[in-house]
């Protein structure tokens, strides 16, 4: 991870950084993945699409958009394409049919019940769990990578204490935005 002779505690706990923003991104991808009251093409964008013995995500199909709060269009690159988008949207379970309307694949989306919002709810509980746990695993890797450092001398006692410190802070740090994300999109599920 880092070299091994020049380390101090600093070191070790900034070597996570970029590990703990990739939670981040994690997290908002997943969460925009929810479906809400309002459309977004992040809900169909990933999508895979089986597309001549080949699979490829939607959004290399298709430009897709969102003319009403709560209806997604697609219109394909190439009309051969509609098909094996059809089959692909169908298999998503986000609760809307697609209808093809000429050159484009409409999906209307149903209001949300309070059943399925307790479902999104729940699957956001999971997501957040997800997240809060990789972060917990990256501070124990760093922790132990502390630990280890002071046991072989290159690592003072306070320093050790210090980067503990530092590295409780950073988690507390990302994991209030993985708590910020979370309770934004329960307010646009509530919506």
């Amino acid at each position: 991870m880092l070299d091994k002779e020049n380390i101090n505690y600093k070191d070790i706990v900034n070597g996570i950084k970029p590990e703990l923003q990739k939670v981040i991104s994690f997290m908002e991808r997943e969460t925009s993945k929810i479906r809400t009251s309002r459309a977004t093409p992040s809900l169909v964008e990933d999508v895979v699409v089986d597309c001549f013995g080949q699979k490829f995500p939607l959004k290399q199909l298709s430009a897709i958009s969102t003319p009403e709060a709560r209806q997604i269009l697609i219109q394909p690159w190439d009309k051969s394409y509609t098909e094996g988008i059809v089959a692909a949207l169908e298999k998503t379970g986000i609760g809307a049919n697609p209808v093809v309307d000429k050159d484009a694949v409409r999906l209307t989306l149903p209001p949300l019940t309070q059943e399925y919002r307790k479902n999104l709810f729940s699957l956001l509980a999971e997501k957040k769990e997800q997240s809060r746990q990789t972060v917990r695993r990256w501070r124990d890797e760093a922790w132990d990578e502390i630990q280890e450092r002071f046991k072989e001398g290159k690592i003072r006692e306070d320093d050790k204490f210090r980067g503990k410190e530092e590295l409780q802070k950073l988690v507390d740090e990302y994991n209030k935005k993985i708590e910020e994300l979370t309770e934004r999109k329960h307010k646009e599920i509530l919506e």
